[in-house]
């Protein structure tokens, strides 16, 4: 039997329904609740054939523990797109564009790093299995359906991850504040990784060293840094601006 988990928010719920709804045991929703937005995740439920329970409140809070479900709960199967990085690859009918999180602990950060990932049409997100979140339900919800179409693969040793990578002919990139490059100097349009660490923190020292190319984002105002899905977005849309070329 499949691991279940619980599911939260109508972004996320409505692109599992429309993803993989088999995997989807039961939909749990506010009682109270009548506007067009629920109006019209019941009618995909119902057409799907999704056992629909209408609960008072204090029922969804206790699912979601009291995260903010916006009146959908859904109990579901915990499924993966791609377990297995090689596989992914072996899979692919273009050059590879992937995303490797180093020491991402931020539920929400994870989550919007997942929906610019998906936005910019990449393959896969790659972490490690220590010193990362994981892809828990905040993450999903924040995600807002892209926890369900991009594969989050986790890793035991990132290192020797990267170095795979390499030996394939993926050109590994990071940002790091202190690079003479821009990322708008320099060019990505063949097999591609970025790898990008937490704000402050940033990546680890042996990340950094398995790095092809190190380019930073130009910052013209106050502020020293970007939020890491912030920079996600500017990193991944401007390689998927140079590769449309």
């Amino acid at each position: 039997m499949k691991k279940a988990k619980t599911l939260y928010g109508f972004h996320s719920i409505t692109a599992r329904l429309r993803h993989a709804p088999a995997s989807v045991h039961e939909l749990y929703v506010d009682a109270q609740r009548k506007d067009r937005r629920m109006q019209d995740l019941l009618e995909l439920a119902k057409r799907l054939e999704i056992r629909v329970l209408p609960v008072e409140r204090a029922r969804l809070d206790g699912l979601s523990q009291h995260q903010n479900h916006q009146g959908v709960v859904a109990l579901a199967d915990e499924i993966q797109l791609h377990q297995h990085l090689n596989e992914l690859l072996e899979d692919l009918q273009e050059p590879p564009f992937l995303l490797v999180l180093d020491q991402i602990t931020d539920p929400h950060n994870l989550g919007a790093c997942l929906r610019v990932a998906d936005g910019a049409g990449v393959h896969a997100v790659i972490a490690p299995k220590d010193r990362a979140v994981g892809l828990n339900a905040t993450a999903a919800k924040v995600a807002s359906g892209a926890a369900e179409t991009v594969p989050y693969i986790t890793v035991t040793n990132l290192a020797r991850t990267l170095r795979e990578l390499k030996e394939q002919g993926i050109w590994i990139v990071g940002t790091d504040d202190a690079a003479h490059k821009t990322l708008y100097q320099a060019t990505f349009k063949g097999p591609i990784a970025w790898v990008l660490g937490a704000e402050g923190e940033g990546m680890r020292r042996l990340t950094r060293e398995h790095c092809d190319e190190l380019v930073s984002i130009p910052m013209h105002g106050s502020v020293e840094s970007l939020n890491v899905s912030v920079a996600s977005a500017v990193c991944l849309y401007e390689t998927a601006r140079q590769r449309a070329l």
